[in-house]
C-alpha cells in the first residue's frame, strides 16, 4: 500500500495528513474513510458545516482515496481548516498533481501570524488617546 504525507501551518495550526492508497481511479468506486483526530469528519467540525465545504471541494476536485487520516493541532478552527487545505495540497502534489495545484495557487503558505501587543500600548499598534493639554 502506498502512503502519501502532507504537512500544513497555519498561524498556530499544524496539521498532518496521511493518505493511503494506490491511485485515485481505483478508489473511487470503494468507500472512503475521513478522520480527523481519530474522529469522522463531521464530528470534528461539528457546529460549523461551512468549515467542511473547501476539504470536501478539494476531495471532489482530486478524487477519494480509500482512506485519509488527518492529524491537526494548535490554533482555532479556521486556522486548523486552511492547514488541513495545504497538508492535503502537499499529500496530493506527491502523487503528481503537483502543476494543477500551483495553478490553484494552494501550495503557496500564508505565513500572516497575529502581531504581538506592545507595553505601552492598548494593542498591537492601538496608542492611547493622545492629549495636548
Amino acid at each position: 500500500m502506498v502512503k502519501y504525507f502532507g504537512l500544513g501551518r497555519r498561524k498556530s495550526a499544524r496539521a498532518q495528513v496521511v493518505i493511503f492508497g494506490e491511485t485515485l481511479e481505483s478508489t473511487q468506486t470503494k468507500a472512503t474513510q475521513i478522520s480527523i483526530n481519530k474522529k469522522q469528519i463531521s464530528d470534528h467540525f461539528q457546529n460549523d458545516s461551512d468549515a467542511l465545504i473547501p476539504i470536501l471541494q478539494f476531495f471532489k476536485t482530486f478524487g477519494f482515496p480509500q482512506t485519509t487520516v488527518i492529524k491537526v493541532s494548535g490554533g482555532g478552527k479556521t486556522g486548523q481548516n486552511e492547514a488541513i487545505c495545504l497538508a492535503l495540497a502537499k499529500a496530493y502534489s506527491q502523487m503528481g498533481f503537483s502543476s494543477l495545484l500551483k495553478k490553484q495557487n494552494l501550495l503557496t503558505q500564508d505565513g500572516r501570524v497575529k502581531e504581538r501587543k506592545k507595553y505601552g500600548l492598548k494593542k498591537a499598534r492601538k496608542a492611547p488617546q493622545y492629549s495636548k493639554r
